[in-house]
């Protein structure tokens, strides 16, 4: 969607947005949930600690759709093991993910005590951490859980909770988001292909092979689109799109993975090698039927439509929803409305992104193979809150922890689990629609990156979208493109 745009559906927060840093706070973006507003967000005290048969209620800032579900949750975590004696109070923040930011920015900056938790996006909580506005969690929860979560929970999740080269744990990732490749699984079987057999729910295939794939079903149907994804110049192209198409052709941002947090200034810059370039050539393949990408391997030509040059999210979910496109690159969001009886059911298909380059071909650590932007939301720690909040407040984490209050949210709200292992489960697959692709969600979690947030990621984020877009559109060609994104980049990276 469009900044500051409403979301159609906020089955899930799927939110990629820019980071604090730069001057100003950014509009919100694609895939950022939304109904506008801040949602009359406060932060008067309800904080009050029991004595004698007492209670203790903590506030935690979230969205309005965990904060109209604020009964159901405190009975989750009661279930879950947290004492009758603590109470969560949940204030419905806005479902815009910038203006959340900037509301935290103000409370933290102005270190007021409450809200105790705050649910923060993982596209901007590193900012928060290297201005130590954070609780640092290793100081204050038990060994066991930090170990647990650092072991057992998404890396990639784990990753955009920590301080940059440290494995400090500043949040603990609440639910995360990824998106998959989602398709009409009645049409391509209309056009020969058997999704079952091949196990495509799984088992990503190449980028070419599934160009086919698409080429095949909308000559043997009657849709007129083919791939619908997003490519207007915004935040959802640079850390999600473009993010995907270049890392699962090898290509990377700043080189190995361990560069996506920092240090500013002091990485490589890799956006105009050819892996990065191939990626690009091939997607603009995908729009123009008479361009020639010249590269190895038998791509079907046009199978996306001009749109998708001025897409957001639900610009491309429409006409796919409509019944109009074979398949689409999308968030959990869409496969809950998509795969309802009322419009695909089990028609609906879903798969990992497909991929250019194995991970053993690839030249940087963390790139090849299937890939899908991270997303998701953390729980985060206010390090002005007063001890005996801070307490309780570890008595809730306890509890949002354990595999029950995961599965219990990801029935209620949808929120997937941050566990791989639990969305194996038989209750996981039990959810209603989301439940009969738990095992493409799995898989796009264990193989998903995150965007490389840093205090300039704001700055560097435009100019990605930029250069990508012409390269797409073919305003550039792909290698004028990104050698101008590496000389905008390197000029970023050097002011600081």
């Amino acid at each position: 969607m469009a900044p500051n745009t409403p979301s159609k559906d906020d089955f899930s927060r799927r939110t990629f947005v820019k980071t604090v840093g730069a001057t100003g706070v950014a509009a919100g973006l694609a895939g950022c949930g939304g109904n506008g507003g801040d949602g009359g967000t406060t932060t008067s005290g309800t904080t009050t600690s029991g004595g004698s048969g007492g209670k203790t209620t903590i506030q935690f800032a979230a969205d309005s759709r965990a904060a109209d579900h604020e009964a159901k949750i405190n009975e989750f975590l009661h279930n879950a093991g947290l004492s009758k004696d603590i109470e969560v109070s949940i204030l419905a923040g806005s479902q815009v993910t910038d203006n959340r930011q900037q509301k935290y920015t103000q409370w933290l900056s102005a270190k007021r005590q409450n809200p105790t938790l705050l649910m923060m996006d993982s596209g901007w909580t590193i900012p928060f951490i290297v201005r130590d506005q954070l609780q640092k969690l290793d100081d204050v929860l038990p060994s066991d859980l930090l170990s647990r979560v650092k072991n057992d929970y998404y890396q990639a999740s784990v990753s955009t909770a920590q301080a940059p080269q440290s494995d400090a744990l500043y949040g603990i990732p609440l639910f995360p988001d990824f998106p998959t490749m989602q398709y009409r699984k009645d049409l391509v079987e209309q056009a020969g292909y058997n999704p079952e057999s091949e196990n495509w729910a799984t088992e990503s295939m190449k980028w070419d092979t599934f160009s086919h794939v698409i080429s095949d079903t909308m000559s043997q149907t009657d849709v007129d689109m083919g791939y619908n994804f997003q490519a207007k110049v915004y935040e959802g192209l640079s850390c999600c799109d473009f993010n995907e198409w270049l890392t699962s052709w090898g290509g990377a941002y700043f080189g190995d993975h361990d560069n996506l947090f920092g240090p500013i200034g002091d990485r490589p810059i890799t956006v105009d090698e050819q892996p990065v370039i191939n990626s690009l050539k091939m997607v603009r393949s995908f729009l123009d039927d008479g361009y020639d990408p010249g590269l190895s391997g038998d791509y079907a030509g046009k199978i996306s439509p001009d749109s998708c040059l001025q897409w957001v999210e639900d610009d491309s979910l429409a006409p796919f929803q409509n019944g109009n496109a074979v398949a689409l690159r999308n968030w959990p969001y869409s496969i809950n409305i998509c795969g309802a009886d009322d419009v695909f059911g089990e028609d609906l298909g879903v798969m990992p992104i497909p991929y250019a380059v194995e991970p053993s071909n690839a030249k940087y650590e963390g790139t090849g193979g299937p890939v899908s932007a991270l997303g998701g939301w953390h729980v985060t720690m206010n390090p002005y809150a007063s001890e005996s909040n801070k307490q309780a407040a570890v008595e809730v984490i306890k509890a949002m922890t354990t595999e029950q209050f995961a599965l219990d949210m990801f029935g209620l709200i949808g929120w997937i689990p941050p566990v791989p292992s639990a969305l194996t489960t038989d209750r996981a697959k039990s959810v209603p629609v989301i439940g009969r692709y738990v095992d493409s969600l799995r898989v796009a979690g264990e193989n998903a990156v995150p965007r490389p947030v840093t205090a300039v990621w704001p700055q560097e984020s435009t100019k990605v979208a930029q250069e990508a877009n012409a390269a797409l559109s073919g305003d550039k060609t792909a290698e004028k493109a990104m050698g101008d994104l590496k000389s905008s980049l390197e000029a970023i990276e050097s002011s600081v």
